[in-house]
């Protein structure tokens, strides 16, 4: 095998390995919408009660680096919004909330609706617009109840 032989392969691993990290990390910030609509009690994760019309709960840890602007993100949309609460959970010293919540990666974000059922699931740094919408979908899914 020849130096450019060797260069072409080494290159084309990279560029595969690369594609592969951005696809990873564009699949992730999407909000995920097909999972098990579980109930979650808020008496578990510390907080004396849910949104009266959804909530946002951030799971992060003491070492995330991205977790204090979702967190600001989260509580800025929660203040704007009427009966929305934001609740973070730190899951340095709580590894059985991680692993029910089967959290792989801080910031995760999943928006409950009022009643505590899991709709929508974000791993990685949600963004404001989609946030807005997913609480929209919800507060029209509502009405029409």
């Amino acid at each position: 095998m020849n130096l450019v032989t060797a260069f072409v392969i080494i290159a084309a691993l990279l560029a595969l390995t690369v594609a592969i990290g951005v696809y990873l990390r564009w699949r992730q910030s999407r909000p995920q919408r097909h999972i098990l609509h579980e109930v979650v009690e808020p008496q578990r994760l510390g907080a004396d009660g849910l949104g009266e019309v959804a909530t946002l709960l951030q799971f992060s840890t003491e070492l995330c680096a991205r977790c204090p602007g979702v967190h600001r993100t989260l509580s800025s949309i929660a203040d704007a919004h009427e009966g929305v609460r934001h609740l973070d959970v730190d899951l340095t010293h709580r590894p059985d909330i991680a692993k029910h919540f089967h959290v792989l990666q801080t910031p995760t974000t999943l928006v409950l609706d009022r009643g505590g059922v899991i709709r929508t699931r974000f791993g990685g740094t949600p963004s404001r617009d989609v946030l807005e919408l997913e609480l929209n979908r919800l507060t029209a899914e509502d009405a029409h109840v």
